[in-house]
């Protein structure tokens, strides 16, 4: 699918989601609005570092890189469907797999975590980023974090990015808007760094659910977390098959 027609898709969708909640605004009372929407409308990060996260011990890594497995770095999505996923890939793939993910955390991030596993431990040859949704805060710093990681991979390595679908249901119409418009940013930053780098590998998430707006419900819980077994069923099938299509 070209550039053009994901932007179509993801347009059209967003067009469909505006008009959606315009005329549900007016027939309800929407939530108090926050003190602060941020520079782009969807509020800032706040601290992260304490919440949830699973990382592989030192030996697990070690192992995976030995056997040229499977890394992936992510956020809270990945902290509930990452262990899910290395079950897949050990099956279908027959791969190692080590993670680390945490909750929360921005791309920065976790790139900061592959730098150090890149040092420590070196990297297999498949690295799997399922970070981006964080980003919705403070879209226009996330192509520096892509590229960084591609710096980082170097060229004899293929990065396989999940792309975004952030638009949380607990917020305020206005809100739940700007993510909308943010996570089509950093898809589409994405899309762009791909031109730049070869072996940048895009799992199309935020196309597979546009697809059926039905799945916006179906397989997210909140408008970003997937629900469990649709969600991170789907999520993983598109990770696995983005694998072992290339």
């Amino acid at each position: 699918m070209t550039s053009a027609v994901i932007l179509v898709v993801l347009v059209a969708t967003l067009l469909t989601l505006i008009h959606l909640e315009t005329t549900t605004a007016h027939a309800k009372n929407s939530a108090p609005a926050p003190t602060s929407t941020g520079r782009y409308g969807s509020g800032t990060l706040g601290p992260w570092q304490a919440h949830t996260k699973v990382i592989s011990s030192a030996a697990q890594i070690r192992h995976v890189v030995a056997t040229d497995g499977v890394v992936l770095f992510g956020d809270s999505i990945a902290v509930q469907d990452g262990d899910a996923l290395g079950r897949l890939l050990a099956r279908r793939a027959g791969t190692t797999f080590a993670e680390h993910s945490w909750s929360g955390e921005p791309t920065s991030a976790a790139v900061d975590a592959m730098a150090i596993w890149a040092q420590q431990f070196g990297l297999p040859h498949r690295i799997v980023m399922a970070v981006g949704s964080n980003d919705i805060f403070d879209p226009p710093a996330f192509t520096a974090q892509v590229d960084r990681a591609l710096r980082i991979a170097g060229p004899s390595r293929t990065v396989y990015w999940v792309n975004v679908q952030v638009r949380r249901t607990d917020e305020p119409v206005a809100i739940q808007l700007a993510d909308q418009r943010n996570s089509e940013w950093i898809n589409l930053q994405l899309e762009q760094a791909a031109v730049r780098h070869p072996n940048l590998r895009i799992v199309h998430w935020a196309e597979y659910l546009a697809a059926r707006p039905g799945r916006l419900r179906t397989d997210l819980r909140d408008g970003r977390h997937t629900t469990v077994p649709a969600g991170q069923d789907a999520r993983n099938a598109l990770i696995l098959q983005g694998i072992l299509d290339h």
